[in-house]
């Protein structure tokens, strides 16, 4: 009698653990760490971004992130030190900041 109470609880466990694994942790669509190894800081025509994405540092990354997505699809993380990288995110908040 006994090993059937066991088999059941270690089944009950087994299921439970099974089902609650996905929501222990949830993708939340953020990374909790850097998304960049290493950062490309050599100039190019800005007219090869399609998408440019800023992350500022916080408790997942201690960098602030500049990440371009490229027109041929390529994903680079560009050096946010750098004069033009900055130049480049101020023209981007100008062209594609809405105002209401």
């Amino acid at each position: 009698m006994t090993s059937k109470l066991v088999l059941a609880l270690l089944a009950a466990f087994l299921l439970s653990a099974a089902l609650c694994e996905g929501e222990l942790m949830p993708r939340s669509g953020k990374e909790l760490r850097c998304q960049c190894i290493k950062t490309y800081s050599t100039r190019f025509s800005p007219k090869f971004i399609k998408e440019l994405r800023a992350i500022d540092s916080g408790p997942h990354c201690a960098n602030t992130e500049i990440i371009v997505r490229l027109v041929d699809g390529r994903k680079i993380c560009l050096d946010p030190k750098e004069e033009w990288v900055q130049k480049l995110v101020q023209i981007f908040l100008k062209r594609y900041v809405i105002y209401f």
